[in-house]
């Protein structure tokens, strides 16, 4: 069994996982302004995942330290070379945290407005930079010998703006669906609505995504090579089609987990089209990161391997005990009477 392989894959799935749970709290927050019509309805907002979302950094986290132990040559250099990026969207994951808890320490209309938009851009922010550093992954790097060419500015090109408004589209329809499964009554439909009108324009960004996708990459030659991994594709396409479908059934469980396939579905066809990179350049292959040239030995990877699958089986044990725990929809009655709610 090839090692390196292993954790690519698994590299793979952490990170989809990881987008999976954290996109649809990216999305309410982006969306918790204009989905509460008044304060009390912001709270249930932010209380419909407040019990959930520092542990579903627990797979940033993850993604990142499998990075570190398993690819630490990519992880030195992308720290290095997207380094300001990447300090941006950790401010922002910061600032989103504070947000959440300081918000309804005071009473204040002011206090609570200003803190409503630190939400929404600290939201919008770090969804809008993932989708422009996965995109600019996928096109490659400009990278040789002397090191990274690139810029802040570079970064924004025409496929990373459009990778990100892809993955901004793909969050809002996220948060709206989960909204409309956690709360109930009007804001539960309003919710339930703004995920209808909201697929139209994520159908539009993806079909253009996956169109220039075609010229401004090399992530479908892997599929190519070996047409049997189109299932990922397929049912990622088959998993949009089935939110909107689903919707007007008037399901929206079933949407909110057919958004979920879609999200996974959308990472693993980037995945799978980057093997064996990582990190590709975009001005010689010669210099781009793949899971064999910047891996760690192969007795690191024996251990890490061994690590992996005793732990992550239980972070997977723990976060479906937390969302069992926490199943039920939040209602606004409840959010008032509770003093400790956010």
């Amino acid at each position: 069994m090839d090692l390196h392989i292993v954790w690519f894959v698994l590299w793979g799935v952490l990170w989809a996982v990881y987008f999976m749970l954290d996109g649809f709290v990216l999305g309410a927050g982006m969306l918790h302004r204009v989905l509460g019509k008044n304060d009390l309805d912001r709270r249930v907002v932010i209380n419909s995942f407040g019990p959930v979302w520092d542990g579903n950094e627990v797979w940033l986290i993850t993604a990142g330290g499998a990075t570190f132990a398993a690819f630490p040559t990519t992880y030195a250099l992308m720290f290095s070379y997207l380094y300001t990026p990447l300090l941006l969207l950790l401010f922002a994951l910061i600032v989103r945290g504070v947000s959440f808890e300081f918000r309804s320490k005071e009473e204040g209309a002011t206090w609570r407005g200003c803190w409503d938009w630190a939400i929404v851009i600290s939201s919008f922010v770090p969804a809008l930079l993932f989708g422009v550093a996965f995109g600019n992954i996928f096109s490659g790097l400009p990278m040789d010998q002397a090191g990274y060419h690139g810029s802040l500015i570079a970064l924004l090109n025409p496929y990373g703006i459009v990778s990100g408004l892809l993955f901004v589209m793909l969050f809002l329809e996220h948060g709206a669906l989960y909204v409309a499964v956690k709360s109930t009554g009007d804001l539960s439909r309003r919710a339930e609505s703004l995920a209808r009108t909201l697929w139209i324009p994520l159908l539009v960004v993806a079909v253009v995504f996956l169109g220039y996708t075609n010229f401004a990459t090399k992530l479908y030659d892997n599929y190519l090579k070996a047409p049997v991994f189109l299932v990922v594709p397929l049912l990622a396409v088959a998993a949009l089609v089935g939110v909107r479908t689903l919707l007007g059934m008037g399901n929206t469980l079933a949407a909110f987990a057919s958004s979920c396939v879609t999200i996974l579905g959308v990472v693993g066809t980037g995945v799978i089209g980057l093997f064996p990179n990582l990190i590709p350049s975009n001005m010689d292959s010669l210099y781009s990161l793949t899971i064999y040239n910047s891996s760690s030995s192969e007795y690191t990877l024996q251990i890490m391997t061994g690590v992996a699958f005793t732990f992550v089986p239980v972070v997977i044990l723990y976060k479906i005990w937390v969302y069992r725990l926490f199943r039920g929809r939040i209602t606004a009655e409840a959010v008032a009477a509770d003093h400790e709610a956010y």
